[in-house]
């Protein structure tokens, strides 16, 4: 396999498994080919690249740039605006994290605090619902903090305590 065989098949790849994660195919492969390119890509050489049109360009860098993963950068002697990407694969991590936990998990948690919470009638399904919603509650907080310790420590012991783990 050449390089730009390797390179589509990347891009591909990253941007099916990117539906997985929360973000739309688009979006993953612009942040994938940000990821992979070694200098600073403008909005024209990533629609080329990617063979996308300029509005799906610019929406999914603006959410990129909203995620804290797609920066702007510039480029002396250029008018064009430049983005990159995130190069610490550990960092990148990290990011996500946080930001899944903010705009996905915290959510959830409010709403199950607030189900949880009603007002019990003394009715077997009240009860139920109250008991359910309170363990998932409690369930999710206890997921959320984990991950949240996990991405905030120092990423090298992480990544070697858990392939130890694997080993």
């Amino acid at each position: 396999m050449d390089y730009e065989e390797a390179k589509i098949k990347f891009i591909n790849t990253w941007g099916s498994l990117g539906t997985l994660w929360g973000i739309n195919k688009a979006m993953a492969q612009i942040q994938a080919l940000l990821f992979i390119t070694p200098n600073p890509l403008s909005m024209e050489d990533i629609m080329e690249e990617l063979k996308i049109s300029r509005g799906n360009t610019s929406m999914n860098l603006r959410q990129l740039m909203d995620w804290g993963i797609v920066t702007k950068e510039l480029v002396a002697g250029e008018r064009k605006e430049f983005f990159t990407t995130e190069k610490d694969v550990q960092e990148l991590t990290r990011v996500i994290a946080k930001e899944r936990s903010r705009r996905e998990i915290r959510p959830v948690i409010k709403v199950l605090k607030d189900v949880s919470s009603i007002q019990d009638d003394g009715t077997q399904k009240t009860k139920e619902l109250i008991k359910q919603t309170k363990a998932l509650k409690e369930l999710t907080e206890n997921a959320d903090l984990m991950i949240n310790n996990l991405v905030d420590k120092n990423q090298n012991w992480i990544t070697k305590s858990l392939i130890k783990l694997i080993k």
